[in-house]
């Protein structure tokens, strides 16, 4: 089995003391004993008297990290500069605090710690928050509609939701706000607005940032610079990382009440990023194609 760490990546060494420590050094044998590859392991934080690494490696065998902390300690303390003492620990949030495990069962350990990771995804698949965009809503220039619907859905599905702070229309913005959302092991991120192909909308890049392989498909394509339209047209993204599903969404709210039905239809049928996406894409394009229709038909009757 393969223990995913659920953005739970960073090991703290407690009560270790530096003096003219090659850092690398420190990383590459950290990296050695977890059976990593070297670069895989950074000291990011350096502190009198801790220092904090970074495993980069997402899912890790969980044979690489049960109980290894006495093998941790006992590799540093050969290492020139590095001062280790009976005092010294190591501590991890999540997935990653099993190096601190000792157990004489190790296989009945390792069948404990599979149910607490199936334990721990179910919850966080239930965990959801709902962020609007723009400035029409920050100024109050218009109702949102959306997040109070989306809540109430999703809710309804057994969701645990929590309604976040409207965004601004800026690409940094949405990567810092979607980043944090994530860290805070939110199974589903929802984003209502800034997907259109003007130059204010940035949720779709924003995505792109925090999972440069998210699906985002067309809902409609025209002629870039046609008008205000600095795109080439309108996209959804659905994006992943680690368990957390991220998905942008338009925002008109019979949109978003097409959108949200397929979603919460899909992400019941363990459906990927590229499935969700795409027939929540095809089914605005019908919307969109129909109503265009009707307009045309309006005009000329």
């Amino acid at each position: 089995m393969g223990l995913n760490l659920l953005e739970k990546t960073e090991l703290w060494i407690n009560n270790i003391t530096l003096d003219n420590a090659n850092l690398t050094e420190i990383a590459e044998t950290v990296a050695q004993i977890l059976k990593l590859k070297k670069g895989n392991v950074l000291v990011v934080d350096v502190r009198p008297n801790h220092i904090t690494l970074d495993i980069l490696e997402k899912d890790i065998p969980e044979e690489n990290i049960l109980g290894k902390e006495k093998d941790i300690l006992i590799a540093l303390s050969k290492l020139k500069g590095v001062n280790i003492t009976d005092d010294t620990y190591i501590h991890s949030n999540g997935i990653l605090g099993m190096v601190c495990f000792e157990t004489e069962n190790p296989k009945e350990m390792l069948k404990s710690v599979a149910n607490m990771v199936d334990e721990m995804k179910e919850k966080i698949s239930k965990r959801a928050i709902v962020f609007p965009t723009g400035f029409e809503l920050k100024k109050n220039l218009i109702e949102d509609t959306n997040t109070p619907y989306l809540k109430g859905v999703l809710e309804e599905e057994g969701f645990k939701v929590t309604v976040g702070d409207i965004m601004d229309d800026d690409i940094e913005s949405v990567e810092y706000i979607l980043s944090e959302a994530v860290s805070k092991a939110y199974g589903l991120i929802i984003t209502t607005g800034g997907i259109g192909a003007e130059d204010k909308d940035k949720t779709v890049e924003g995505i792109l940032r925090i999972d440069p392989q998210a699906a985002t498909p067309y809902i409609v394509k025209f002629k870039k610079g046609t008008g205000r339209h600095v795109k080439d047209g309108v996209r959804i993204a659905v994006g992943k990382v680690g368990p957390t599903y991220i998905v942008a969404l338009p925002g008109p709210n019979d949109e978003v009440k097409i959108a949200s039905e397929i979603l919460i239809k899909l992400l019941k049928n363990n459906c990927d990023k590229e499935q969700i996406a795409q027939q929540i894409a095809n089914a605005l394009a019908e919307k969109m194609s129909k109503k265009k229709f009707n307009h045309e038909s309006l005009l000329h009757k």
